[in-house]
């Protein structure tokens, strides 16, 4: 909204808004239509001037992004308040909210609150250069984030010093500074802040490109330091001795082999693979492969899935999963029981992959009712899903509401959120699942041959498969 009278200033162009003047969201979504007509017939100098003033009204749609926010948790907490919640948790939701809103993860979702939070009512500064486009939301994240250990005050004293730096700093740079004033002005919560985050040491892993992976250790600096250090001592060490593998290989195999205790690739621990049994045997019509799934990494090339499976220096179990001809959607047998037993729980986390909740993406840690098991739900796959920690306590808030899509759409689930928003969440495709159906085809006895002889430990599996055919 823009305030009685105000100027805004974009791209060097002055808009004047009149008295009383509001910036509906019909008008916002005009714009997105207008911005799509954007004048390409112009020489470059003004193609510079374009790219300059979207990427201010991107940091300007951000501040009033920020506003409505801080409008929102105001509004949501006084209901909250009005329907009797504990003062304790007045709030929660809120960020799901925002999150689902901004096509994002839930966990983004409570930082952008506390940005908005901090930026509205402590760091006047660093919003007004935000609404003026001299700095980015990214910026104003940093700033905020190096400088939440300090006061009130003592962040409104940082805000205002570093406000008239932040244009002409880079993203490091603002890092800098903004540790340095935060550190001036109260060395002991930025000591108490450094020490706290230790007890946040963790290890976690994600998916990287082209079947990698990230496995990342967030640690005390001296503890990280001193694990890179003994892993580059030992690859220079081996490499000095003839070793023709890279620094870096060699950096990546050592951290595996210690952790593991193994020189091998192989690991004794249950990756669970998910892939259609015409790419397990190499038997598609057109010799192409619908891609496997690694549960937590996401699709991988079913090449790859093959070796896996046919690794002689591994113990490998084959688990058949049976699919609905209609729409591939996994089966399971309903239970009586409240609670999800350890076949069910482990079905709904090979069909969800990750948590439920659009946009959220976080590892599943609880089986949940879509209709609750006190209003008469099925402890039953239908009637499933798999939600983070953070997402099924969201669940409970009063004004949220879930249930399973309509008939003919398999697996859905229909979110309502307290503002009366809708969200449809879909589990990601299984393989099989993904594009448009494909005739299958029985593979060819040539084809089960080859496959066979690829070692005796895919034989036995596929004579095993062929059995229940």
């Amino acid at each position: 909204m823009f305030e009685h009278g105000a100027v805004a200033t974009v791209g060097g162009a002055a808009l004047q808004a009149s008295p009383r003047a509001v910036l509906a969201t019909a008008t916002l979504s005009a714009w997105i239509n207008l911005l799509a007509g954007l004048d390409r017939v112009v020489g470059d100098g003004e193609r510079i001037e374009q790219i300059r003033a979207l990427e201010e009204l991107k940091a300007a749609a951000a501040a009033a992004q920020a506003v409505v926010t801080v409008d929102l948790v105001a509004s949501q907490r006084a209901d909250q308040r009005a329907a009797g919640v504990p003062a304790e948790q007045l709030g929660r939701g809120v960020g799901a909210q925002v999150a689902l809103a901004r096509r994002d993860s839930p966990h983004r979702g409570s930082r952008h609150v506390g940005l908005a939070q901090a930026l509205v009512h402590e760091m006047p500064a660093t919003m007004a250069a935000l609404r003026a486009g001299t700095t980015s939301e990214w910026r104003a994240t940093i700033v905020a984030r190096e400088t939440a250990c300090l006061s009130a005050e003592d962040r409104r004293t940082a805000d205002a010093e570093l406000a008239g730096r932040l244009p002409s700093l880079g993203d490091r740079e603002v890092e800098a500074e903004a540790r340095t004033v935060a550190y001036r002005l109260d060395p002991h919560a930025f000591t108490a802040r450094s020490k706290g985050a230790a007890r946040d040491r963790r290890v976690t892993l994600r998916p990287a490109p082209d079947t990698m992976s990230r496995l990342t250790g967030f640690l005390p600096v001296a503890q990280g330091v001193a694990a890179h250090t003994a892993l580059a001592r030992h690859a220079d060490t081996l490499q000095a001795g003839g070793d023709q593998r890279s620094r870096g290989q060699i950096m990546a195999d050592t951290l595996v082999e210690r952790l593991t205790g193994q020189a091998a690739a192989a690991v004794p621990v249950e990756i669970e693979l998910v892939m259609t049994d015409a790419a397990l045997l190499g038997a598609t019509r057109d010799g192409s492969d619908e891609p496997a799934q690694l549960v937590g990494m996401g699709p991988i090339p079913a090449p790859l899935g093959r070796d896996l499976i046919r690794d002689t220096t591994a113990e490998v179990w084959l688990r058949r999963l049976f699919t609905r001809p209609g729409d591939g959607a996994l089966v399971a047998t309903e239970s009586r029981r409240r609670l999800f037993p350890d076949g069910l729980r482990r079905l709904l986390i090979l069909r969800d992959q990750t948590c439920r909740t659009p946009w959220c993406g976080a590892p599943i840690r609880h089986a949940d009712h879509v209709t609750p098991a006190e209003a008469g739900g099925a402890t039953s796959a239908d009637n499933g899903q798999g939600l983070c920690a953070a997402c099924n306590h969201t669940k409970q808030v009063p004004g949220w509401q879930a249930r399973p899509g309509p008939a003919g759409a398999a697996e859905t689930v229909e979110i309502t959120t307290p503002t009366g928003h809708t969200y449809t969440s879909r589990p990601s495709p299984l393989p099989g699942q993904r594009g448009s159906p494909r005739p299958r085809t029985e593979p060819s006895t040539r084809q089960l041959t080859t496959a066979a002889n690829d070692g005796s430990r895919l034989e036995a599996r596929l004579k095993q498969l062929l059995d229940v055919a």
